[in-house]
């Protein structure tokens, strides 16, 4: 499974610019995942629904199923938060695993920029950024390319993966 990364300040796109991709990269025949960091408490189950009580009861482990799809969700229970690697083990096999918010991980990737952020640029601080999406040109010597440039990106993300040749 070949990984590439985004990585940028919360506000910046990422989410919106990678919904923009995956189908771009779905269409090119590529079966792709994607694994988000945050920083927040998450549920993905819901207060009163049976997962839920099993949940908060003490279970360490809940599976929901259907015909349309599956969930786990696994309580750390005060144990460390597994490395990015230990989660890409848990996927699936697929063409691609599309990394979102792990920004120090030492995978390749695109950081997101919005001058209107206010932030400061992250590649200075991390050899890992190949390249630059940006609603402005900055001052940098990595590629640059426009936040609208979903086509350009593509090829970036094929280029850096090796995946260019693919279907």
């Amino acid at each position: 499974m070949k990984i590439f990364g985004f990585a940028g300040f919360s506000g910046s796109g990422k989410t919106t610019l990678i919904e923009q991709l995956i189908p771009l990269l779905v269409a090119q025949g590529l079966t792709v995942s994607l694994i988000k960091h945050t920083h927040h408490d998450f549920a993905i189950d819901q207060p009163g629904k049976d997962s839920h009580r099993h949940r908060i009861a003490g279970c360490s482990e809940v599976m929901v199923t259907s015909q349309f799809r599956w969930a786990l969700v696994h309580e750390l229970r005060n144990q460390p938060e597994p490395s990015l690697n230990e989660q890409i083990g848990r996927l699936a096999p697929c063409d691609l695993v599309l990394v979102e918010s792990f920004k120090n991980e030492t995978i390749p990737k695109l950081e997101i920029h919005r001058t209107a952020l206010g932030k400061p640029l992250l590649f200075p601080g991390d050899p890992n950024i190949v390249a630059i999406a940006s609603d402005v040109p900055v001052e940098a010597r990595l590629p640059q390319l426009r936040l609208d440039q979903t086509a350009k990106i593509i090829e970036l993300i094929l280029q850096q993966t090796g995946l260019g040749s693919h279907g």
